[in-house]
């Protein structure tokens, strides 16, 4: 019987490994919800891809060998390693952690090293991205449910089909409700060795994908606002010294009332705004080193 897998998924053992230049607290799905969502969903597996740790994996495969209701559900390591250039690779399989800031060429020779499988997650997205470099990963995930600028997932479908790439898709999950947004089926055992042979054969397909909610995407940055205040106002302070008065402003406003109608009204504006620039980057072959220094002026102008 085929398997339906989750292969891009956070949980709690996420936190404080994102990276500098990321609010320390990523995700707050917790290993028991975690595990009775996936049973819930009739998923047959799940690969926990925690940033730059295995943390989350190991508690996880603890909980459900402790609770029989989990027995059906197969638990495999993987994780999601950010590379010196500050994209992301994921890899699965692996059994030691590997460490961040490699170059992606090393991080690849280390995957295979531990007999594991690496793939390019969001490899379009506008931050943490691949892009050509996504072709030296085994599979590419032409489909991730946080890209909801749309435009990021259709390049990286386009890029796969013109290099001959095995699919993927991911649904990113940080919140407990997009966990099994997306689904892949692998024709396998439910075994390990037997998984990553079908992924490198490319006996694996996308069976079902789906974008995040708009209340999705604002519960997840309510959670990361809330917990991570303290880093937010430094990073503001040393990144956006001319614009931290706004800033500023807007994190005391949104304290004031999380709930108000203002910030799904920011949400779509930024959607419209995104979808512009990834126009310019992924269609049109804009140079997309700009989005690192995380200007917002140099975003605003690029977006008009």
């Amino acid at each position: 019987m085929p398997i339906n897998a989750e292969l891009h998924c956070h949980n709690s053992f996420s936190n404080f490994h994102v990276g500098d230049d990321e609010p320390p607290y990523d995700c707050d799905v917790s290993i028991r919800d975690q595990l009775e969502r996936s049973y819930s969903l009739g998923l047959d597996a799940i690969f926990v891809t925690n940033h730059n740790t295995l943390d989350g994996y190991h508690q996880l495969l603890e909980y459900k060998n402790d609770h029989s209701k989990f027995k059906n559900i197969d638990v495999f390591p993987a994780e999601e390693i950010t590379t010196d250039t500050g994209a992301h690779v994921l890899a699965y399989g692996i059994h030691d952690v590997i460490s961040p800031g490699l170059s992606l060429e090393e991080v690849i020779d280390e995957v295979r090293k531990q007999g594991g499988v690496s793939s390019a997650p969001h490899p379009f997205s506008l931050l943490d991205a691949l892009r050509d470099g996504a072709k030296k990963c085994d599979m590419v995930e032409v489909f991730n449910s946080n890209n909801v600028d749309i435009l990021s997932n259709a390049r990286a479908t386009e890029f796969a089909l013109d290099n001959n790439m095995i699919q993927v898709a991911g649904s990113d999950s940080h919140v407990l409700s997009t966990l099994g947004r997306c689904v892949n089926m692998i024709d396998s055992e439910n075994n390990l060795d037997d998984i990553l042979s079908a992924m490198k054969h490319g006996r694996i397909e996308i069976s079902q994908t789906g974008y995040a909610h708009q209340a999705e995407t604002l519960d997840h940055l309510r959670y990361k606002i809330n917990n991570s205040k303290e880093y937010l106002i430094d990073y503001i302070s040393e990144h956006y010294p001319n614009a931290k008065w706004l800033l500023t402003l807007l994190l005391r406003i949104y304290d004031s009332n999380q709930n108000s109608h203002m910030w799904a009204l920011f949400y779509k504006i930024a959607i419209y705004l995104m979808k512009r620039i990834s126009q310019k980057i992924n269609f049109q072959n804009q140079d997309p080193s700009f989005m690192k220094d995380r200007n917002l002026a140099t975003m605003f102008k690029m977006a008009l």
